[in-house]
């Protein structure tokens, strides 16, 4: 079999306790049979960890936060593009998607291929919109609420019982048991993500999430379900297991069918001791575990990766259940001479 040539650029080299899930999947890139592969990494940060991680990132540039707006942040894609040719960029954070969305015909002419959803999909299953999503679907779905002021928290008791999660529109999840603990997350959560912040009912039971990948035409062409073992204090997991789940798994197939989804996707759910199944949030894109899906036999990024390029995927049906990751804290020693160079270069 002949390998195809390519050099991937990639975000979401944040790779530290709130990860990011660039480097997960530049290690199911790496580890495909189907490439010859060279990574660009396109940091935020000059101390993101994924930049200095021996053999994960080939050439590293930074770039500006997608808020600093389409032009400017195109303006620098274009410019490594220009001086380093890139096939393919794999956004892996939320904030990014829109920007890229709305850029795909620029990206496009320019030569560079993304497999991303549309924005329709993106769209719809905003956090919140999350209740009319389920009932397009027929997916339980907590109720929620969108608010934009603290002045609204009093009202909150007419349609919530305490304790309610509280979250930000594109990050962060917190438990209130009481209006002040709304007020304070509310306070924390505007000035990092800005309006409207979520209020959501609360749940009781087990989080399950699942790792997905659809073809845009409505086929599964992965998806892998997996139970949290462990929880950061930033909701995010730090252990994990495949899970054999067939009632979980057909509610994510019917999705993708019913949706056309294009690209990765995420279905974090919480299922109750009755059974039932509650879908809280969609992740439209790579979550950051799923290199476990790799390690359990399906290898998600090198699929992506030969979707966009426009090759046949047949889907993937398979995977060992009781599969197990856990992540842990690991000091990189490097050159101060390179975190010089980064951040008066803008590369590495």
């Amino acid at each position: 079999m002949n390998k195809i040539n390519l050099t991937i650029a990639v975000t979401g080299l944040n790779n530290t306790d709130n990860p990011g899930p660039g480097i997960p999947v530049v290690r199911g890139i790496r580890e495909s049979e189907r490439f010859n592969v060279r990574i660009i990494g396109l940091a935020y940060e000059n101390l993101e960890p994924g930049i200095y991680m021996d053999g994960a990132i080939d050439k590293t540039y930074l770039i500006p936060y997608p808020s600093v707006g389409q032009e400017a942040y195109m303006n620098r894609i274009l410019e490594i593009h220009k001086k380093d040719p890139i096939d393919l960029i794999i956004p892996n954070l939320d904030s990014e998607l829109f920007t890229f969305m709305k850029s795909a015909r620029l990206l496009s002419e320019n030569k560079i291929s993304t497999y991303l959803p549309t924005f329709e999909q993106l769209e719809e299953r905003q956090k919140d919109k999350l209740e009319e999503f389920g009932g397009k679907y027929k997916i339980k779905v907590p109720h929620s609420k969108s608010i934009a002021s603290i002045n609204d928290v009093p009202d909150l008791s007419d349609e919530f019982e305490y304790p309610l999660l509280v979250k930000g529109k594109f990050y962060d999840a917190h438990i209130a048991y009481n209006p002040e603990q709304v007020i304070n997350h509310f306070n924390k959560i505007s000035a990092k993500w800005g309006v409207p912040v979520i209020i959501q009912e609360f749940i009781r039971g087990t989080e399950v999430n699942v790792v997905a990948l659809g073809d845009g035409n409505g086929t599964t062409v992965a998806a892998i379900p997996m139970r949290k073992q462990y929880i950061t204090d930033k909701g995010k997991a730090w252990s994990g297991v495949t899970l054999g789940d067939k009632k979980l798994l057909k509610i994510t197939y019917d999705l993708i069918s019913e949706s056309k989804w294009k690209g990765g996707m995420e279905l974090e759910m919480i299922k109750t001791n009755e059974n039932e199944y509650f879908l809280i949030e969609i992740n439209p894109r790579i979550p950051a575990w799923v290199y476990l899906a790799v390690g359990a036999g399906q290898n998600i990024p090198e699929a992506l990766v030969l979707l966009a390029m426009g090759e046949e995927v047949e889907p993937m049906t398979d995977y060992e259940v009781g599969k197990m990751f856990i992540r842990y804290s690991y000091d990189l020693i490097g050159n101060m001479s390179d975190f010089e160079k980064l951040s008066i270069t803008g590369e590495l």
